[in-house]
């Protein structure tokens, strides 16, 4: 090769890294990630997905209130609640109920009568009756006074609040499982920022490359290097869109919403706020753990059974009444003239008086009253569970917070390196491989930001969670 022709490649070579730019001082590119799903025109097998709206937090959580199958069954577990209450309620209603009654007898009943009754000597055998037996009749009963009704009343509607509770708890579950999956989805697509922004760079660094190779300015081993940086990547990016895919049906699975069915999500939805803890130690109302409301009112249950059961002490009163219609008859179908109908009427009062049922109701009691302090002792650990959460997610929310600025630092500093060992390179001062290792530091610096952003959100998540405060999320 001639050295006029090797000035003139060399010339040519420069013009183009002039063109192109610095590789490495591109930041991150302006434009996200499109919001509803991974880049179209990076993504692996030119996979395109439909366009859809994209969705934030609170749309998601929404879809999920009216569609998380939990969610659904807590509803019906609440209707189930409000008719045992009826039920109940029902019980203390005049109770009325109607009989009816054909007997035929192929052989009426022979009865054995003194013989001395009428003057015989050996016994008499009688026969009374007809063949054919007819009766109807209509019952009422009233229940007048009863303590276990009322107490059983009181339950009921104890009871229904009971299942409310439930379902608020489940709402709540709904809302953290699906606001974590959305995090960890928002997280996954900024790593797509980050890796197709090194995939670009290194393009463009292989673009080069190739052309001084080509004209004898570099060696292969160095064009080589940066191919298999690239492929890594790109490896990398595979393995990501495999694990959104993961997570979005997962998020679907949380929201009820069918897998086939596309959906996006808006890559600045997040929590939407920024929480700041209370000071470590500081109290939390109880009253705002919906945990700590249910285990209350299961102690209230319980105190109502303990009600309950000592009401069996008491008598209980009913007024009841029968009127009924009866014949008797040889032929089925006769005439009410040949075959008189009869009516009965009675009318009484009922009254049951316990008296002694070997000590049954007062070992019913004993055990009831150690199912309260069971319930007692799960509310002193759910106190100290929630302290130790509260603390936890103080700790954690500042921990992520010093570990984004120390990050955010890294990044710009590892910018720096990179931009530095970029001209350094052009001017054929620095080998390729100080580039290379200053792109993969870039990287691993930026991975490292978007993993303590997550971590901080889901800490923030946690922190709601512990102070019952996660249902803030639906508004």
């Amino acid at each position: 090769m001639k050295l006029g022709k090797m000035n003139k490649n060399a010339a040519l070579a420069l013009m183009l890294l002039m063109l192109v730019g610095p590789v490495g001082a591109q930041s991150l590119p302006q434009d996200r990630l499109p919001q509803d799903r991974l880049p179209q025109d990076r993504l692996p097998q030119e996979q395109v997905l439909p366009q859809t709206k994209a969705m934030t937090l609170q749309e998601c959580i929404a879809y999920a209130l009216k569609n998380n199958e939990d969610i659904a069954k807590a509803v019906y577990d609440q209707q189930i609640s409000e008719n045992q209450v009826k039920e109940v309620k029902g019980s203390g209603l005049p109770q009325i109920s109607g009989s009816g009654k054909l007997e035929y007898y192929p052989s009426l009943p022979t009865q054995i009568l003194p013989g001395a009754m009428f003057g015989m000597e050996n016994d008499l055998p009688v026969q009374f009756g007809k063949d054919y037996n007819v009766q109807g009749g209509l019952q009422v009963s009233q229940l007048l006074f009863s303590k276990s009704f009322f107490i059983g009343l009181q339950a009921a509607k104890s009871a229904q609040d009971l299942y409310q509770l439930r379902k608020e708890m489940t709402e709540e579950e709904v809302v953290y499982n699906i606001s974590s999956s959305y995090l960890m989805i928002l997280q996954t697509q900024e790593q797509f920022n980050i890796i197709n922004a090194n995939l670009e760079r290194l393009a463009q660094l292989e673009k080069i490359l190739q052309l001084q190779y080509e004209n004898d300015l570099v060696k292969k081993v160095d064009l080589n290097r940066v191919k298999v940086n690239r492929v890594n990547l790109q490896n990398q990016k595979q393995s990501l869109t495999t694990g959104l895919e993961q997570q979005l049906n997962y998020l679907k699975f949380f929201m009820g919403m069918p897998l086939e069915q596309t959906i996006a999500l808006n890559s600045e939805g997040g929590l939407g706020k920024n929480i700041i803890p209370l000071a470590s130690g500081a109290g939390i109302n109880p009253d705002q753990k919906i945990e700590y409301r249910l285990l209350n009112k299961q102690k209230e249950l319980t105190d109502y059974q303990i009600k309950n059961i000592q009401a069996g002490y008491y008598p209980t009163l009913a007024a009841y009444g029968n009127y009924s219609y009866l014949t008797q008859r040889n032929e089925l179908f006769a005439s009410s003239s040949e075959s008189p109908w009869f009516n009965t009427t009675v009318v009484g009062l009922q009254l049951n008086v316990p008296i002694f049922d070997g000590f049954q109701k007062r070992s019913k009691v004993r055990q009831a009253a150690l199912e309260v302090k069971k319930v007692d002792e799960d509310i002193k650990k759910l106190n100290k569970n929630t302290q130790v959460e509260v603390e936890n997610a103080i700790s954690q929310l500042e921990n992520s917070r010093m570990a984004i600025a120390a990050q955010e630092e890294n990044v710009a500093l590892a910018q720096e390196v990179y931009d530095t060992s970029n001209q350094l390179y052009k001017e054929g001062i620095s080998p390729l491989t100080d580039l290379l290792e200053a792109e993969v530091s870039l990287r691993e610096a930026q991975t490292n930001l978007n993993n303590e952003k997550l971590k901080n959100q889901i800490a923030q998540l946690n922190y709601l969670k512990a102070t019952g405060e996660i249902a803030s999320l639906t508004k």
